[in-house]
């Protein structure tokens, strides 16, 4: 049998690093067991052809807990925010976005009945008790809301905003508004991308004295007293440890634990995105598109974070929702990426310094639903004592 520890901390990404960080300022020993070559996980940046690409579109909540929390742990974040409006596109026509007063009544998408139920539905959003939506669905409190289909439209894109969620008909009312509403906060893009949090973390872990391992894998996790869990590795390495933190998807976990588990059940969120560096933008007023009934999404980070080793490349990002379940056919969306950049912003393909497209991320390792207590991402702690 192999060394003991305290706790053993399964995924080196985001969450894992907070619990590390957290559980630190105790005397214990702490493992951090990461599958990857690096830590970070969903949150690392990759840095290619000297510019930083996260995986997909990433902000962070200028009111949500994940940036109280890292900025109770010291973690120094620099970035900026973006401005609201935009455009929106829906049947191949663009319309100026809502989301300002000035262009609140100057869209073309709205007629003056909906620009005033639009206005009180966004009023409405700030000050709504979410706990009262509990036992509705996303798609129950928005035909609950309003009867305009545009006014729906609106409060469905903000959903897959807020939440990468396009599952308005199983999706909790209660998370997707809650989220909502601190999106409507602000947000900040990050310079050089989410990859400084992940090293802060990861430096802080190790001064700490926490224990980080890369390229390890949990293949079994078992109980085997009242005051130890065993986990196998892949190797064949066998741990003890009195409590267990694991931050994988579900579906890793349910295969750590066997067949009793349940955890298979969860279904994660799931995007594809086409992330793409420029030496310039052919239409810089164009910043941020959504699609109202397509779950199409454009934004240009690089305007307000330095996402590029010299700080004078373009950044971008075009993603698709998608949802549970469904079949993914990768050069299909590709090309339904490409086109949606392609028509906001025409012969952007000449000004390309590199590209990515990764056909299915998980963004969500669990899908909300209604009576879920976890209101985004997925983590779950062991313990026997």
């Amino acid at each position: 049998m192999g060394q003991k520890w305290d706790v053993v901390i399964i995924g080196g990404g985001l969450a894992g690093l907070v619990a590390a960080n957290y559980l630190a300022k105790n005397d214990l020993s702490i493992l951090v067991l990461e599958k990857g070559k690096t830590v970070g996980g969903r949150a690392r940046t990759n840095q290619i052809y000297q510019q930083y690409f996260n995986l997909g579109p990433h902000a962070l909540s200028k009111k949500g807990k994940a940036k109280s929390i890292l900025e109770e742990l010291n973690i120094h974040i620099i970035g900026k925010s973006p401005k609201l409006g935009g455009t929106l596109v829906k049947d191949n026509l663009e319309y100026t976005a809502p989301f300002t007063p000035l262009n609140l009544f100057t869209t073309n998408l709205l007629n003056l009945k909906e620009r005033m139920e639009w206005a009180k539905v966004l009023m409405k959003l700030t000050s709504i008790n979410t706990e009262k939506l509990a036992q509705h669905t996303f798609e129950q409190w928005v035909q609950q809301t309003t009867d305009s289909a545009n006014v729906q439209s609106l409060l469905f894109l903000l959903g897959r905003l807020a939440t990468y969620c396009h599952t308005p008909n199983k999706a909790s009312a209660k998370v997707i508004v809650s989220h909502m509403k601190t999106v409507l906060s602000g947000v900040l893009y990050l310079d050089n991308g989410w990859q400084t949090i992940i090293d802060q973390l990861n430096n802080r872990a190790v001064i700490s004295g926490v224990q980080i391992q890369t390229d390890q894998v949990v293949k079994h996790l078992d109980p085997i007293d009242h005051d130890h869990f065993k986990l196998v590795l892949s190797n064949g390495e066998e741990l003890l440890s009195k409590y267990v933190v694991c931050t994988t998807g579900p579906h890793e976990l349910h295969h750590m634990l066997g067949e009793q588990s349940s955890f298979s059940k969860i279904r994660p969120v799931k995007g594809a995105t086409l992330d793409v560096a420029l030496t310039e933008l052919p239409n810089p007023k164009k910043l941020f598109a959504m699609g109202i009934t397509d779950p199409l999404y454009f934004s240009v980070h690089s305007n307000y974070a330095r996402l590029s080793v010299d700080g004078k490349s373009t950044v971008l990002h075009v993603f698709k929702y998608h949802t549970p379940d469904e079949h993914i056919d990768g050069k299909k969306v590709k090309k339904e990426l490409e086109q949606f950049l392609e028509k906001l912003q025409p012969g952007s393909k000449d000004y390309e310094i590199t590209s990515r497209f990764l056909p299915q991320i998980t963004v969500n390792q669990r899908l909300p639903q209604i009576g879920d207590k976890v209101s985004s991402g997925y983590h779950t702690a062991f313990s026997l004592s």
